[in-house]
């Protein structure tokens, strides 16, 4: 755990110092004796701990804390002031600690805070995770196509295009086959990645990685040659889309 130091008084500053390397999970990425280096320091370093007197030559790190963002650190106040503590608490704090400094106090204080800020990162670590799990499984890489004799399974990434007609849907393959299903244009459109499909028509439905060119006075051409028509209320829609890619 990363830790920034704020104290004046240098001694006191040597002696936290000195606690701190005592503690083989803690890393000091800085200290100051002044509000106005921990100003400039503080959001650079984004130290996940800071150790902070209250009452400093300059001011006090109550304001310095309504000045920038502390927002990913935990704060352990360490102060001679006793009125202090409520505004501390008032402000989170991770501990409050007066001087002089009770070693064992200190460490279970900031052993506490370890704690708070392990579990915080196991937390996000378990969300990134289910993000990955939920994002993968959100798009489906293969698609089953049910026609009248059999079910065949592609990659949605070989579709070329697909075009429907009487409530039928025919897709056509980057491998110059077709295969028809008895369902309309528009489940499948639910069902394939928005960001890689595109609705150029009413009876079309395009896969834009395989368009080569597009004609602004109303069709697309397919890397296989094929054309598709572009609707007149679509055309804006179709320049934007493919502005994007």
């Amino acid at each position: 755990m990363t830790v920034y130091i704020l104290e004046d008084e240098i001694n006191i500053q040597k002696h936290i110092i000195a606690l701190v390397a005592e503690i083989p999970y803690l890393q000091l990425v800085g200290y100051a004796a002044d509000i106005a280096k921990a100003e400039k320091e503080i959001p650079l370093l984004k130290p996940e701990l800071i150790l902070a007197d209250i009452q400093l030559k300059d001011d006090t790190s109550f304001t310095l804390f309504s000045r920038i963002d502390i927002s990913a650190s935990q704060v352990i106040f360490i102060t001679a002031y006793n009125q202090y503590a409520i505004d501390a608490l008032n402000l989170g704090a991770g501990g409050y600690l007066l001087k002089p400094l009770d070693t064992e106090q200190f460490k279970d204080t900031v052993d506490r805070c370890f704690k708070k800020t392990e579990q915080h990162k196991f937390n996000q670590y378990q969300l990134e995770i289910a993000a990955a799990h939920y994002n993968r499984s959100a798009r489906p890489k293969r698609i089953a196509l049910k026609s009248t004799t059999f079910t065949q399974v592609i990659n949605i990434e070989d579709i070329v295009y697909c075009s429907s007609d009487k409530g039928y849907t025919t897709f056509w393959l980057k491998d110059g086959t077709s295969i028809l299903v008895s369902k309309v244009l528009k489940e499948y459109e639910a069902v394939l990645p928005a960001e890689m499909f595109l609705r150029c028509h009413q009876s079309f439905l395009v896969n834009a990685h395989f368009v080569s060119k597009y004609f602004k006075d109303g069709y697309l051409e397919m890397t296989t040659g094929a054309k598709i028509p572009v609707s007149d209320r679509k055309k804006d829609t179709v320049a934007d889309f493919l502005e994007r890619i």
